[in-house]
């Protein structure tokens, strides 16, 4: 590889990352001191990766860039072909476009629409050639740009690599701690060592173009330590030095920095200065800066370049190495560095970095300068930058720490859009302290507040805005948007009743604002808690929300109500057409990078997949889930992922795995405060240890819910209380036949009245069993029979096959042999189909009571089972009518009635009945 003279191994390393880069997605973390040479193995590796075929998107980052919202993607994507582009989703251009170019409006605050926007743009690139993202000096690049590559690093896909050079820190997090890949061992870490002796004298050679006697290598290994940089410097220094060998070398690399440029003439200086403050300015940038002409500058920097201080990158001119745009910027006196940030301020047109130099060539807190940072802040926010915002409005408040409380409550905002809730908290705690009781504390209360949401502690979060709606005043619009937010806490945290009585002020308060935003969250809200209390659902204030979602824009997650229509399809038995509505939601969320926003579309499509009898649906939202889980932490989202896996493992029979995930999303839940969350896992280990027919440990199990569902008699949707079934069959397992006569009767009652054919279903299952534990097997069996026909209603299989169980053995305790057959066979197809084994153990078992022989093929003919044994074996009809001496037709009439007998579909399912054979 070139330009790794001295590095032959490191050079293999690269070579190998990027042959694994070419199959799958890879990543090197090149790691190491301040000029160890991380910076030119990085572009060695990236001429190499171009000589290869790679299409490379690059960035270096520079201290004085770190400020500058997306400023490194823009480097990143500034060579992307406009084919490229036009593949994105509109919301994902849009975005992109926006924070491309400074001088494009954009479309309001979309830092996650950005972040997908550049996964899309690589994985287009990568369905043309492999893609190598190289990154120099990490630690520099600006915060947005991390954000995207922390976001896209996770899910990237195809033949895509990932290069990522950092100096090691002590009081910095290494890269790769967040810079994480999907998979472990697709990461890797090269550490840059020191060189030895003789490649640090192949290394001068090749780049100095002279020996130097051992002596003197000695020395200078000696005291760079075997640093490259350092190394070459002090061969410069030899080579400059009239004296030759016998200079006294300087003793630091800091001291030879410095010894290097302080040698420069001054003018030559003062236009260093203005490329060290600027980033990588052009020469245009720089000649008005230091007051020449253009042709002056080029001179001034080109006598730089000949010392290899800088390198023109076409008009702009950047640095050789960090090291050096550090030595130049604290050599300059402080005078010095602000009066040249000032010039620039007047120079640069883009008002991040016009309001940066400004604060930065301030002395005082001069009002003009804090004003040009705060509208900087949101330029920032509005281009999707809120890392940017926040650290602008950082620096305000560093200039003007007892300034405006206004600002610090914005830059929290700002800190938790970006995921930084320490940040936010930080600010917010000392402000609200500060503050004297009124509106403006109440602000900052419910942004607080919004700290410990973002958190996932519901209980803190409700107790903050209570405080907060106390003190907001008489605005109509403040009082409805914390209303709103507090119904929301309240619920999660259980306080169902509150959060109704809540919810309906936040409504009036919206209605007051005429503000059609607040009224459509209000609007959204309230008909979920009257929904989730069981008082129906009000479908004509959810159409009225959902028009006012139309008129008002981006709507958050929890208050928006297509989301919740497509949910409340979904739980009120509409079941494929809310699937269908949520993937589409679920489509958008991942263009626009709406990671939060997932988690309950992720959540409700997972049980929509599961009620439909979709497994293999179920299981890849599940896994989905847990892989976002892992990036976005907190309790809620690992709590969901653990619950969805869960389930999957209690439907599977894998009775460790399905404790273990339970037990784990009960204690996510509670430690979130999330209280409505903890009915499913306890529904998930209850319906599991009724599947072990352990009935007395279903029931402790249950006693709690039920004690809780008790205070709230109308409350048994699916949603509210899915383990309501569950709860009867075991109560009447365990002999408690009254409790569950009584709570059979509310299921059957609130399905009456809501019209929920999923109540109507399993009360009549129910009742069902009541009536056989009481010895009425006709009166059982017609409860069965009038629970199907609310099945057909429902396309629920496994709820079905649970009852069609049921009907089959009471259809055997009554001797009706061939019905139950049918439902027993019906049945346990689906649990097969569902893979449960131990639901289809209970329906074998009711199949070998009917007759003495084990096993399904027990009910088959000699031809029959013949055939049956071929076809599962994978011979064709014609060759099984060839083999038995009958015909093709025959051989489709036996299968048929196989089927048929089996309650199987296809002969995929035959070799679990009947055992295959080629003979």
């Amino acid at each position: 590889m070139l330009g790794t003279a001295g590095r032959a191994a490191e050079a293999r390393s690269v070579g190998k990352f990027l042959d694994r880069a070419r199959a799958q997605p890879s990543a090197l973390f090149v790691d190491g001191e301040a000029g160890i040479g991380k910076t030119t193995l990085w572009l060695a590796a990236i001429q190499h990766a171009q000589q290869d075929g790679f299409a490379v998107l690059s960035v270096q980052g520079a201290p004085t860039e770190s400020v500058l919202a997306y400023g490194g993607l823009a480097d990143l994507v500034e060579a992307v072909d406009a084919e490229t582009w036009a593949r994105l989703p509109e919301p994902q251009r849009v975005a992109m476009r926006a924070v491309v170019d400074y001088r494009e409006a954009a479309g309001g605050d979309d830092a996650r629409a950005v972040s997908a926007g550049f996964l899309t743009l690589v994985h287009t690139l990568a369905e043309r050639s492999p893609v190598l993202i190289a990154v120099d000096d990490i630690p520099w690049i600006d915060r947005s740009t991390r954000d995207v590559l922390a976001f896209a690093a996770r899910r990237l896909d195809g033949p895509v690599g990932l290069l990522v050079t950092e100096r090691l820190r002590a009081d910095i997090a290494s890269a790769s701690s967040w810079l994480r890949m999907l998979r472990p061992e697709s990461s890797q870490t090269l550490t840059m060592g020191p060189l030895s002796l003789g490649k640090l004298h192949s290394v001068l050679s090749s780049r100095l173009g002279q020996s130097f006697a051992r002596p003197t290598m000695s020395r200078i290994a000696a005291i760079s330590g075997g640093n490259p940089f350092y190394a070459l410097e002090l061969g410069r220094a030899l080579l400059r030095n009239p004296r030759g060998t016998d200079v006294a070398l300087p003793g630091t690399l800091t001291e030879l920095v410095s010894a290097r440029i302080g040698s420069l003439p001054q003018d030559v200086l003062t236009s260093l200065l203005a490329v060290a403050c600027a980033g990588a300015p052009s020469t245009a940038t720089v000649a008005q800066a230091i007051g020449r002409d253009a042709a002056e500058t080029v001179d001034l920097l080109s006598r730089a370049e000949d010392e290899g201080i800088v390198r023109f990158d076409g008009h702009r001119v950047r640095f050789s190495h960090p090291l050096l745009v550090q030595g130049v910027y604290a050599g300059a006196t402080p005078s010095a560095r602000r009066t040249m940030h000032r010039r620039l301020a007047d120079v640069v047109d883009e008002p991040e970095l016009k309001a940066r130099h400004l604060a930065l060539g301030a002395t005082t807190a001069d009002p003009a300068t804090l004003e040009m940072l705060d509208e900087a802040a949101r330029s920032a926010s509005a281009r999707g930058a809120p890392a940017a915002a926040a650290e602008l409005l950082d620096m305000a408040i560093r200039h003007d720490p007892h300034g405006a409380p206004q600002r610090r409550i914005r830059a929290a905002r700002y800190h938790l859009a970006a995921g930084d809730a320490r940040a936010a908290r930080e600010l917010l705690e000392p402000t609200v302290e500060a503050l004297p009781e009124g509106p403006l504390r109440a602000k900052a209360l419910a942004q607080w507040a919004a700290v410990h949401l973002f958190d996932d502690n519901f209980l803190e979060a409700a107790a903050l805005l209570q405080r907060a709606l106390g003190e907001a005043g008489d605005n109509p619009a403040r009082r409805a948007q914390i209303s709103t937010a507090l119904a929301f806490a309240l619920f999660n945290g259980g306080h169902v009743e509150a959060a109704v009585e809540c919810v309906e002020q936040a409504e009036s308060f919206a209605e007051a604002a005429g503000l059609p935003l607040l009224a459509c969250q209000a609007l959204t809200m309230r008909v979920h808690l009257h929904f989730m209390r069981g008082d129906g659902l009000d479908e004509n204030a959810l159409q009225r929300a959902m028009m006012l979602e139309s008129e008002s824009g981006h709507v958050p997650a929890p208050f928006r109500p297509s989301l919740h229509h497509a949910c409340l399809l979904s739980w009120t038995g509409r079941i494929e057409e809310g699937r269908d509505e949520l993937l589409a939601i679920r489509e958008r969320c991942i263009e626009r990078g709406e990671e939060s926003d997932l988690l309950p579309v992720t959540f409700n499509s997972f049980v929509a997949e599961l009620w439909l009898g979709h497994i293999d649906a179920a299981q890849a939202v599940a896994a989905d889930a847990m892989e976002r889980a892992e990036q976005l932490g907190g309790e809620l989202a690992p709590g969901i992922a653990h619950t969805m896996q869960a389930a999957l493992a209690a439907f599977a029979g894998r009775e460790d795995s399905a404790r273990r995930a339970a037990k784990r999303a009960l204690s996510a839940s509670r430690r979130s405060g999330a209280t409505t969350l903890l009915v499913w896992p306890i529904s998930i280990l209850g319906f599991l240890e009724l599947s072990l027919h352990n009935h007395d440990a279903a029931a402790a199990i249950f006693d709690p819910a039920l004690a809780v569902l008790d205070t709230m008699p109308k409350a048994t949707e699916i949603m509210t209380a899915p383990f309501v079934a569950d709860a009867a069959e075991v109560l009447i397992e365990v002999g408690r036949v009254e409790r569950a006569d009584v709570l059979v009767e509310r299921l059957h009652r609130n399905g009456k009245r809501l019209g929920r054919h999923w109540l109507l279903a399993v009360s009549a299952r129910c009742r069902g069993m009541l009536h056989a534990a009481r010895g009425d097997l006709t009166a059982a069996t017609e409860c069965a029979e009038e629970a199907l026909e609310a099945h057909d209603r429902l396309p629920m299989p496994f709820e079905r096959a649970r009852t069609e169980l049921l009907l089959g053995k009471l259809q055997r305790r009554r001797r009706h042999r061939e019905a139950a057959t049918e439902a027993l066979r019906s049945s346990l197809a689906v649990f097969d189909d569902y893979g449960s084994p131990l639901w289809a153990a209970r329906a074998r078992t009711e199949l070998a009571r009917l007759d003495s022989v084990s096993g399904a093929s027990a009910t088959l003919t000699a031809t029959e089972q013949r055939v049956a044994e071929l076809a599962a074996a994978g011979h064709t009809n014609r060759d099984i009518a060839a083999t038995l001496f009958i015909s093709p037709k025959t051989v489709e009439a036996n299968l048929a009635r196989t089927y048929r007998k089996l309650g199987i579909r296809s002969r995929s399912q035959l070799a679990r009945h009947v055992h295959p054979t080629d003979v």
